[in-house]
């Protein structure tokens, strides 16, 4: 495919996705099987400004004075990929499978696209309703702030200490040229290509001994901010596909025991496989049968009041990951965050019955809003007695990362962003027990 007809085909799943209210996965994958002739380069291609156009919907729509797929995507190339108006009008033709020719007004506000006087939620390319919320954390920096969220992510690695060192692995993976990750003692970070695709990791001999895993940075810091200590009973209570649960196992150096368990047996799936390749023998997963009931025995029960440390990454609207997922902001709900809120309550209230006296929460979203993270700790608090917050500059001190330019808070929490720490987002706050 051209280029010109790459830019067509994503201007058609911006318009299936808008017609149709559905996720942009989906619609490419439908448009991918539809159009056996695009080679997988051809699909990576339409999928990158698919997903370029969703990062920058609001703007693009403003410079263009219309929210029209075309528009919205013509306006991206200017805006996200720095084109010139010259080169727009080139990929736009008119002929064989070229968008149709720009029209007069498309050109004057090409030439003429800026930002200047647009709202923050037009600059900063976020869902209007959020603007109150993230006026509360980020205050004046809330537009280059989210405006940060708009970039494309990097691939980071969590090199696994267990198996291998930094030094190793760089060496190993060499002829991807990664670089070791600015923030994170165990990370390297590959680029991305044109296409938004990084190279093919999983399929290293490396890889599958277990010498890494495919882990942001951010993600990896807010591990380490837990300062779990090798003897430690560990619970990771939302383990997913075990994550965090392997960066704890190292960070344990395979000493103490960590209990990986999760609401919904099927996200544990891939964690058994994960487990194995890595070498983590101190793990043990506990999954409860099909979805966690409080009404059925909990699979945790016997560590009741016994645990020194239950990592809570707990259920979230995701906005810290807007830099992968651009099209989970502009499908996000005020619903949608309420039923988040209530789910974080009850994990949290199920983490307080684990820890011993002196043990404690580690609360982490991948979100940046305030009901997800402050006020959803301070609702914990109001109803647990017993547990206090960590101050910010101790928690960072016992992990050894003193100097971490993570904001904090103004209810006390460290929050990764891409513009403060070059991660996704993250909040992360620690509950002491007595």
């Amino acid at each position: 495919m051209t280029p010109s007809a790459r830019l067509a085909a994503a201007i058609e799943v911006l318009s299936d996705i808008e017609t149709r209210r559905r996720p942009a996965a989906d619609a490419l994958k439908d448009w991918g099987l539809a159009r056996r002739f695009a080679g997988s380069r051809d699909r990576a291609a339409v999928a990158s400004l698919v997903y370029d156009a969703l990062r920058r919907k609001a703007s693009a729509a403003f410079v263009m004075g219309n929210a029209t797929p075309r528009a919205v995507a013509l306006g991206m190339l200017a805006l996200q990929r720095g084109l010139a108006p010259e080169a727009i009008a080139a990929l736009c033709s008119g002929e064989r499978h070229a968008p149709e020719p720009l029209s007069a007004d498309e050109r004057a506000r090409l030439a003429g696209a800026s930002l200047d006087g647009a709202p923050a939620a037009v600059a900063g390319d976020f869902p209007a309703w959020l603007e109150p919320s993230l006026t509360r954390v980020f205050g004046d920096d809330l537009v280059p702030e989210l405006q940060a969220l708009t970039a494309r992510a990097p691939l980071d690695v969590r090199v696994n200490t267990l198996r291998a060192t930094r030094e190793a692995v760089q060496a190993e993976l060499a002829h991807y040229a990664p670089t070791s990750t600015p923030l994170s003692p165990v990370g390297l970070r590959f680029a991305v290509g044109e296409d938004g695709r990084g190279p093919s990791l999983q399929s290293e001999h490396s890889f599958l001994q277990g010498w890494f895993e495919i882990q942001d940075e951010g993600s990896q810091i807010a591990t380490m901010l837990a300062g779990v200590r090798p003897g430690e009973r560990v619970v990771d209570l939302c383990a997913g596909a075990g994550g965090k649960t392997l960066a704890l196992a190292a960070a344990m150096a395979n000493e103490g025991r960590i209990y990986a368990t999760d609401v919904d047996t099927r996200r544990l799936a891939p964690i058994y496989a994960r487990i194995g390749r890595s070498g983590a023998a101190n793990v043990e997963v506990r999954a409860p049968k099909g979805r966690y009931d409080p009404k059925r025995p909990d699979p945790l029960a016997d560590l009741a009041g016994t645990v020194d440390c239950v990592l809570v990454d707990a259920p979230c609207t995701g906005t810290g990951t807007w830099r992968r997922n651009p099209d989970a902001k502009w499908r996000l709900r005020p619903g949608s965050l309420a039923e988040r809120a209530k789910d974080q309550q009850v994990v949290l209230a199920r983490a307080a019955a684990l820890v011993k006296p002196g043990g404690r929460i580690v609360y982490v979203t991948c979100s940046l809003l305030p009901e997800e993270n402050d006020e959803a700790v301070a609702g914990f608090l109001s109803r647990h007695a017993g547990f206090a917050p960590q101050p910010p500059a101790a928690v960072k001190e016992t992990a050894g990362m003193p100097d971490l330019p993570a904001r904090e808070t103004p209810g006390g929490g460290l929050l990764l962003t891409p513009l403060t720490t070059g991660t996704d987002g993250f909040f992360v706050k620690i509950l002491r027990h007595g």
